[in-house]
């Protein structure tokens, strides 16, 4: 990580609508935080369960009208996949997901016991496999990896709303 604290994959992209103004007088302020975390130290089944767990958060905002898109939690779905996969593929121990959803971008956290930064390797359509983090990458505003005190946490910034 070139002695950075924090590894960046991708240069962040301005989010969709950014500048944007609603054209409404009086408009209510951001939306409050909103988050959920699951610790998952049996690693059988982590991945559909994180899931499902994902969904499960996002759904409820979307029955509560909160501009969360449907779609949305199909790609949010994915991006978790992907990174849980990697976090069960290269670490010993735990797997942490936290979702925090604020301003329509949904930030998800995926930590693990592996220091190592994950590697996006360049499109190569002969290749089986590993295309996750690429999939990431295509989905996300931004992802970010930072060190932590026992692996690492990679953050992903998913447009929802």
């Amino acid at each position: 990580m070139s002695g950075d604290k924090t590894a960046s994959l991708e240069a962040e992209r301005p989010e969709r609508g950014a500048g944007r103004s609603s054209g409404r007088k009086g408009s209510p302020g951001p939306a409050p935080d909103r988050s959920a975390s699951k610790t998952y130290t049996d690693l059988q089944d982590v991945i559909g369960s994180a899931r499902d767990f994902t969904a499960a958060f996002l759904l409820a905002e979307v029955r509560r009208g909160r501009g969360v898109r449907r779609r949305a939690v199909e790609d949010a779905r994915l991006v978790v996949s992907e990174l849980v996969t990697n976090a069960v593929r290269h670490a010993a121990g735990p797997c942490r997901v936290d979702l925090r959803l604020e301003a329509g971008t949904l930030e998800i956290s995926v930590s693990d016991g592996d220091g190592e930064a994950p590697v996006a390797r360049g499109p190569d359509p002969g290749r089986v496999g590993q295309h996750g983090l690429e999939i990431v990458l295509a989905l996300c505003r931004s992802v970010h990896v930072e060190p932590t005190s026992s692996g690492k946490r990679v953050r992903a910034c998913l447009v929802v709303g």
